[in-house]
């Protein structure tokens, strides 16, 4: 069983909504991919952050869980922040890194698939913050 995932940005008040819809990028601007899981998300927040990994992981229980399996977590501030201010270069590094961790080479991802994420993330970072918003990940599990 896999997952889709859709990473939005979008007002704290709309937990509830991202969680409950079909397709959180039609509605709010994010990103879609298959495959991003809490790990995943907790290993990006360690390269970004330099905190430990089940520190990291404590950081993102569900803000939000719906009766059809759809699972919502609030990506920390310190995590957008740390998207929307580094540089091109800056952001090579952490999608190099990335690519590099377990988690990514298990589901043998391909170095510019991660940095091609990594950048739309920061973009969507820079996104939100613009407009005063935070960024939530709803994931989804995929019946194969």
């Amino acid at each position: 069983m896999g997952i889709l995932t859709n990473i939005v940005a979008a007002e704290e008040d709309e937990i509830a909504a991202i969680g409950e819809s079909l397709r959180p990028v039609d509605e709010w601007s994010g990103i879609e991919r298959r495959g991003i899981d809490t790990a995943k998300i907790a290993t990006l927040h360690c390269l970004l952050t330099g905190d430990e990994f089940e520190a990291a992981l404590g950081s993102y229980e569900p803000v939000y869980g719906g009766d059809e399996g759809a699972l919502v977590l609030r990506i920390a501030d310190e995590v957008m922040e740390r998207l929307a201010t580094l540089d091109e270069e800056a952001l090579e590094r952490v999608a190099d890194e990335l690519a590099a961790t377990e988690e990514y080479e298990m589901e043998q991802w391909e170095a510019a698939e991660v940095q091609a994420l990594v950048f739309e993330l920061a973009d969507l970072a820079r996104l939100a913050e613009s407009q005063g918003q935070s960024l939530f990940v709803w994931m989804h599990p995929l019946l194969t």
